[in-house]
């Protein structure tokens, strides 16, 4: 269950199904967040004793009174501030409120301050949020970003959006979020990250019949993506059992491009890896990677008997839009091979857009935009519509790029919530079609191998970026790949 991502619809479902179906009250679900929100808030910062909680008019509003009424019984010193009128308070968060005052809580009206609190606790909007937050609410969100002390969002960041990961006009920073009953597509894509911080899941101990009534095609990529792909090696593997990839692009003065791509498909796995560029750099492009198998294209015509050869083969790294590439690109679309297309062979695509059940498209979102017709701001906007809009009119499988990239195929959309800002580099998608195109090589399917390609190029980033995120290289990740892909 903890690997599955809903829409903030689908959550507000299995609540209803817990609530009906299951048997649960309604206040004891509220009581289990409460809990579990505090039990974190506690773990996270044991020295703390005092608490500032900002509650709203429903059911978030509800857990922060849950958590107040815990505190006090703890014996923290605890501040809880209404944005709502709590005589207006209905069902499980009314119920809430009375238990917090019956254990001695006392309730404070915003008057546009926050007071000072070792925690505070964002209980003030939920996953129901579909429009620009305005007046005190508004106000009480940028109050929060100003302060200094730790902020613990209830289920989702007050002000952002639960299904795009976008703030709704403003949203709350946390510094951690404990999100309830399933993940939201929104805590893990878009501008989530610079919310959300820190994200744990509470499932309230909701059977899994509850979540059976409720499917979803959505789930988030873990070490389990790793293991149901790439099974050991058998003992008496040689290099014809591990695949040829070919990797295709490196016009004149972006040579650097298609060797990134090339080495990060040999540490991915790739018995024999194959480079075709341009004949400018074609003579050197090996000379520190010599077991890169370099081929000069004098024209696309050289290609044809080294095709003949290759398991997959990737496309677009450094080719640039010239004649040369789109000679180059047209030829391998009508090749019967699994193939990627990255950077300019996507670009090419967007001018003349077809359609194929045999490759991977990985574009950023200005590639995206371009092969949607639309700008960089809408794809961004709402990321999942854009991959699975993108999975539809090309077909195949997509990986979209960004902060919480995605995966789209005719299954659904898996999301990946590894990586780091220090991937904000050049070659970082060079690399991973290198690895994609790898994991083809080896035999995996579409949809496996631009999952678990995605996942280890997040975690070889991750671990590269040990010892700081700013000035890493992509060569940094490739060094990684090797560890990562064996874990």
């Amino acid at each position: 269950m903890k690997n599955r991502v809903y829409t903030a619809a689908q959550v507000r479902q299995l609540d209803r199904s817990a609530i009906h179906d299951a048997g649960i009250p309604a206040y004891t679900l509220m009581s289990r967040a409460g809990q579990a929100t505090f039990d974190h808030l506690r773990s996270r910062w044991p020295d703390a004793r005092s608490l500032c909680i900002l509650c709203g008019a429903g059911n978030n509003g509800g857990d922060g009174y849950v958590i107040a009424r815990l505190a006090l019984q703890a014996g923290w010193q605890v501040t809880l501030i209404s944005l709502a009128d709590v005589s207006r308070l209905q069902g499980a968060a009314q119920q809430a409120s009375h238990d917090f005052s019956a254990a001695g809580g006392h309730v404070q009206a915003f008057t546009g301050e926050i007071p000072p609190a070792a925690v505070i606790v964002d209980a003030l909007l939920g996953t129901g949020l579909d429009r620009t937050v305005e007046g005190a609410y508004a106000a009480a969100i940028q109050q929060l970003n100003q302060q200094t002390a730790p902020v613990v969002a209830v289920d989702i960041p007050s002000g952002l959006h639960a299904n795009t990961g976008q703030p709704c006009g403003g949203a709350v920073e946390a510094t951690l979020t404990v999100t309830y009953i399933g993940l939201k597509a929104g805590l893990l894509t878009g501008k989530a990250r610079d919310y959300c911080g820190t994200l744990h899941l509470a499932t309230l101990d909701v059977p899994d019949s509850v979540y059976a009534q409720v499917p979803t095609d959505m789930h988030l990529l873990g070490l389990h993506t790793l293991h149901e792909h790439l099974a050991p090696r058998r003992r008496s593997a040689h290099k014809g059992n591990a695949g040829h990839a070919l990797l295709v692009g490196g016009a004149p003065g972006m040579s650097g491009a298609i060797r990134l791509a090339g080495e990060a498909a040999l540490r991915a796995g790739s018995g024999l890896v194959s480079v075709a560029t341009h004949p400018e750099h074609a003579p050197f492009l090996n000379v520190y990677r010599p077991e890169l198998m370099v081929h000069a294209l004098d024209s696309p015509s050289t290609l044809s008997p080294l095709l003949t050869r290759v398991n997959a083969i990737g496309i677009g790294p450094g080719m640039a839009q010239t004649v040369w590439s789109t000679e180059l690109l047209t030829l391998i679309q009508n090749t019967s091979q699994p193939k990627v297309l990255d950077a300019d062979a996507l670009n090419l695509l967007a001018q003349t857009p077809s359609q194929r059940d045999d490759w991977i498209l990985t574009p950023h979102p200005g590639e995206a935009a371009r092969l949607l017709s639309c700008t960089t701001a809408a794809v961004e906007q709402d990321r999942v519509t854009a991959a699975r809009r993108l999975q539809r009119e090309y077909g195949g499988v997509i990986v979209l790029k960004g902060a919480g990239t995605l995966v789209a195929s005719s299954n659904g959309i898996a999301f990946c919530d590894a990586g780091n800002p220090g991937m904000a580099s050049g070659g970082m998608g060079d690399a991973l079609t290198g690895i994609i195109t790898a994991l083809l090589a080896q035999g995996l399917s579409l949809e496996a191998a631009a999952t678990t390609g995605v996942w280890v190029h997040a975690h070889a980033a991750d671990r590269a970026a040990a010892n700081g995120e700013r000035g890493l290289l992509a060569s940094d990740l490739i060094t990684h790949l090797r560890e990562v892909i064996n874990t």
